[in-house]
C-alpha cells in the first residue's frame, strides 16, 4: 500500500511495508516512537519539493478545498500510475474519489489511515530526505502565514486600526489645536489687541507672533512670507496707534514659544491627514470616492474596523454618530434623525435642504454597496465609487429640476397626492347639549310619549276649545273696559 503525504515542503509517497499494521491502529502510535522503528513499517518511494512558497499556497488551499491541483496530479501520474495495482492511502476521502475518478487509481481513506497519517506527521523530519529541519521549519511558518492571509482575506495594507487611530488623533489635535490659538491670541491680546481682528487665519497668527514679538517691532520686518500686502500695511499701522499695554519680555518669550507649538502642530497634523488620505485611498477606495477621506475614517472608527462597518445595513449608516437624537426621538415620539456623520460628507452639503434627507439616504445605500466590495473584494480600484458617484450626482440634479422618471418614452407615471392624516377636533355646540337634569329630561319624554297615545278625538277637542279662545279674550277686554271707566267715575267724584 502507498501512502500519499503532503507537507509544507512538497509531496511525499511513502511504502507501508508491513499492513497488517495499519488494522492495529492502536499499538501503531508506539511502533513510531523512534525514528528506527518508524523505518520498519513504513519508507519514503517519492518526494517532490515546492519550488516556492506559491506552489506551496496552491497546492495547500486545494488541499483544504478537497480539490486535485495540478501539480498533484502531475506528480500521481508520473510516480503511482506506475504501480497502479497498489492502493493509495489518502486522508481527505472527498479528494481521494476526485483522483479515482480521474486517475483511475484506487485509494483507500478510513480512521486507520488518519492515525497513521499522525504517526507519519510526527517522524516525517527524519523519514523525509534532502531537506534539512531549517528549510521545514522555514516553509512550515511561511505556508501557515500565507494560508491565514488567503483564509482570511489579509493584506497588511488594508489593516484600518491605522486608521481608527489616525481619525482619532486627527480629531484631538484639532481640538488642542484651537485651544493654544484661542490661549494665544487671548494672552497676546493684552498687548496687541487688534492683531486678531487684523489676521483671522490661526497659523498665520502664530506665525506672526512669532517673527514680530514686542508690536514695535512690527515696523521694521518684512511679513510678506506670511501676509498679504494689503494685511501687512494694516498691521504695521495699526501696531504704531494700538491701544495693548506694555508686557515684560519674559511674557513675550512663553507666549513666542506657545506660538512655536502651535506651528509645529499644524504641521504634524498636514502631515498625519496626507497620512490618513493614503490609507483611505489604499483600504476603502471606493467608500472614499463617495463620502471623503474624513467622513469615511470617521465611519470606519464609529463601527470599530471596516469589517463591522459591512455588516451594517444602509439605514444604519445613514444616522451612523446620531444615536443619542435617534433614541432620544424614539423615547418622546418625535420625527427620527434623518442623517448622522453621513451629513458632513459633500454630495449632502451640495444639495437643498429639503433634498438633504432623500439625498442621505440614497448615498448611504451607495456608500453601503461600496463598504462590502471595499472589505470582502479582491480588487483595488474605485471604479464601483466613481459609478455610483455619478449616478448620485445625475439623481441629485434630476431632483432639484423637479423631473420625474419616466417608465417609457410615451407613458408617464402618476401623480400621487402627499397623503396627510388629519385629526378631526370636534366642536362644542349648544344645540346638541342638553343642561336639563335626568329627571326633568325623563318626565319630558314621559309627557311627550302620553300626548302621542291620545286618540284623535281628545285632538278634535282641543282644536274647537282653540276656535272659542277668541271670544273669551273679547269678553275680557270689555269687563276691562268697564273696569277703567269705573276707576274714572271715582275719581272725578273725589275731586268735586
Amino acid at each position: 500500500m502507498l501512502v500519499l503525504f503532503d507537507t509544507a515542503s512538497g509531496y511525499a509517497i511513502f511504502k507501508l511495508l508491513d499492513e497488517s499494521k495499519l488494522s492495529q491502529s492502536d499499538d501503531l502510535f508506539k511502533d513510531f516512537e523512534s525514528p528506527d522503528t518508524a523505518s520498519k513499517i513504513i519508507q519514503l518511494k517519492y518526494f517532490q519539493k515546492f519550488e516556492d512558497t506559491t506552489k506551496g499556497l496552491a497546492a495547500a488551499t486545494a488541499a483544504v478545498e478537497s480539490k486535485l491541483s495540478k501539480n498533484l496530479k502531475k506528480f500521481l501520474k508520473k510516480t503511482v500510475l506506475k504501480d497502479a495495482t497498489e492502493e493509495l492511502a489518502i486522508a481527505d476521502a472527498k479528494l481521494g474519489s476526485i483522483i479515482k475518478e480521474k486517475l483511475n487509481l484506487p485509494c483507500v481513506s478510513s480512521p486507520n489511515v488518519t492515525e497513521l497519517m499522525r504517526c507519519i506527521r510526527m517522524q516525517v523530519n527524519n523519514l523525509l530526505t534532502g531537506i534539512s529541519d531549517k528549510e521545514v521549519a522555514a516553509m512550515n511558518i511561511g505556508l501557515a502565514h500565507s494560508l491565514s492571509r488567503y483564509k482570511l482575506k489579509f493584506t497588511p495594507d488594508k489593516v484600518d486600526t491605522m486608521i481608527v487611530q489616525a481619525i482619532s488623533l486627527l480629531d484631538d489635535l484639532d481640538k488642542e489645536l484651537n485651544n493654544y490659538v484661542m490661549r494665544a491670541k487671548e494672552w497676546y491680546g493684552w498687548h496687541f489687541p487688534e492683531l486678531s481682528k487684523i489676521i483671522t487665519d490661526s497659523i498665520a497668527f502664530a506665525k506672526a507672533v512669532n517673527l514680530m514679538g514686542d508690536r514695535t517691532n512690527a515696523v521694521n520686518l518684512d511679513f510678506s512670507d506670511i501676509l498679504p500686502e494689503e494685511v501687512e500695511e494694516e498691521l504695521k499701522t495699526t501696531a504704531e496707534i494700538s491701544m495693548g499695554t506694555e508686557i515684560a519680555e519674559e511674557d513675550i518669550m512663553n507666549i513666542k514659544s506657545l506660538c512655536n507649538q502651535i506651528i509645529e502642530i499644524s504641521d504634524y497634523r498636514s502631515t498625519l491627514f496626507d497620512y490618513l488620505k493614503n490609507r483611505m485611498v489604499a483600504i476603502a477606495p471606493n467608500l472614499t470616492v463617495l463620502v471623503g477621506e474624513l467622513v469615511g475614517a470617521r465611519l470606519i472608527a464609529h463601527s470599530g474596523s471596516l469589517l463591522n462597518l459591512a455588516k451594517h445595513p444602509s439605514s444604519t449608516i445613514q444616522i451612523l454618530g446620531a444615536e443619542k437624537a435617534l433614541f432620544r426621538a424614539l423615547k418622546t415620539k418625535h420625527d427620527t434623525p434623518k442623517y448622522g456623520l453621513i451629513y458632513h460628507a459633500s454630495l449632502v452639503g451640495q444639495s437643498n435642504a429639503k433634498l438633504k434627507g432623500k439625498i442621505s439616504r440614497t448615498l448611504a445605500a451607495k456608500a453601503s454597496l461600496a463598504i462590502r466590495y471595499d472589505a470582502l473584494g479582491e480588487g483595488d480600484d474605485a471604479e464601483l465609487g466613481l459609478e455610483h458617484k455619478a449616478k448620485l450626482e445625475r439623481r441629485l440634479k434630476a431632483m432639484e429640476e423637479g423631473s420625474h422618471r419616466r417608465v417609457s418614452g410615451a407613458a408617464k407615471l402618476k401623480k400621487w397626492d402627499k397623503y396627510e392624516n388629519k385629526s378631526f377636533v370636534q366642536k362644542y355646540e349648544e344645540k346638541q347639549d342638553s343642561t336639563l337634569s335626568k329627571k326633568r329630561k325623563k318626565e319630558e319624554d314621559e309627557d311627550e310619549e302620553e300626548e302621542e297615545e291620545k286618540p284623535k278625538k281628545k285632538k278634535r277637542k282641543e282644536a274647537v276649545e282653540v276656535k272659542v279662545e277668541p271670544k273669551e279674550e273679547e269678553e275680557q277686554i270689555e269687563e276691562t273696559e268697564n273696569l277703567f271707566f269705573s276707576l274714572s267715575l271715582f275719581r272725578i267724584s273725589l275731586k268735586n
